[in-house]
């Protein structure tokens, strides 16, 4: 299959690194604006070659991985449709979905299958000097099928991420999609900003941070560029996920403030039960 990953950062650099690894019978190209990264990736021989434009490669794709912004996505689609292969299959990692299939899916030719999906995994630094394949290694990969999607190719590129290392692939709606990652991803890091930004900086807090404080703050090292566009596509469920968050605050916040210790322990017990759950741990064997 011949393969082209459209950005070659962080993310599309992974893919390539992971395809390398896993699946070398694939015949992988890029197309970036970075002429320095595509060289950079033939010499490493993570591609077999890169384009800056994309006539010359994309009329010779089955599968087209776009790695870009969601906001670029559409331009890069509009510009692209005229090579499309017939039956051609696409697919993109951006990690909003409603806004980004209204956009794209008019643009598209009846024999164009744009499959969207969401690799559950990656760094916070850009570029592809971070690209890592073994990123991918067991993590979850998301698929929000439309109408249109022909299930000879879910199924085909559900294979594929499972071949380059994803371990739980689901197929969800596009709804409950951007529903969930508000919450498990999005929330996440506005409360992570919020935190780091609140500190006093005169303070030199670096001097006395614990593992606490690390790992609650590790992802503000954010992509600046990517993540306003992720939350303001995807405001209302976000928005909703902040005034649930809210709420819990303000209820340990006025159980500290009336000194309510058995407010303080349910809430903390009911919280390691969730965390137990989540990573399927058995309380049995804390203390």
């Amino acid at each position: 299959m011949k393969i082209v990953i459209a950005g070659l950062g962080n993310i599309g650099g992974s893919f390539a690194l992971a395809i390398k690894s896993n699946a070398p019978e694939h015949e992988v190209y890029a197309i970036d604006i970075d002429a320095e990264s595509l060289r950079d990736a033939e010499d490493g021989g993570l591609i077999r070659k890169g384009f800056e434009s994309p006539e010359a490669i994309i009329p010779h794709a089955d599968l087209i991985i776009f790695s870009v912004y969601p906001m670029t996505l559409k331009s890069l689609v509009a510009e692209y449709a005229p090579y499309f292969k017939e039956n051609v299959v696409l697919t993109d990692v951006t990690g909003v979905k409603r806004s980004i299939i209204e956009e794209i899916e008019p643009l598209l030719s009846d024999d164009a299958d744009f499959i969207f999906g969401h690799p559950m995994a990656g760094r916070e630094n850009r570029g592809l000097s971070f690209a890592s394949g073994e990123v991918f290694r067991d993590a979850n990969y998301l698929f929000t099928p439309t109408p249109g999607n022909k299930p000879e190719n879910i199924e085909m590129l559900t294979a594929f991420v499972r071949e380059i290392g994803f371990r739980n692939v689901t197929s969800i709606t596009p709804d409950f999609h951007d529903e969930v990652i508000g919450f498990t991803s999005q929330l996440a890091h506005v409360i992570a900003v919020s935190l780091i930004n609140s500190d006093d900086p005169v303070r030199d807090t670096k001097a006395y941070t614990g593992d606490s404080y690390r790992d609650l703050t590790r992802i503000t090292n954010i992509n600046e560029k990517l993540w306003p566009e992720l939350f303001i596509m995807n405001k209302d469920h976000l928005l909703n996920h902040i005034d649930g968050f809210k709420e819990q605050l303000d209820q340990l916040t006025k159980a500290i403030e009336n000194e309510d210790v058995e407010t303080m322990q349910e809430m903390m017990i009911e919280s390691r039960h969730r965390y137990h759950d989540l990573h399927n741990l058995d309380e049995s064997d804390w203390t």
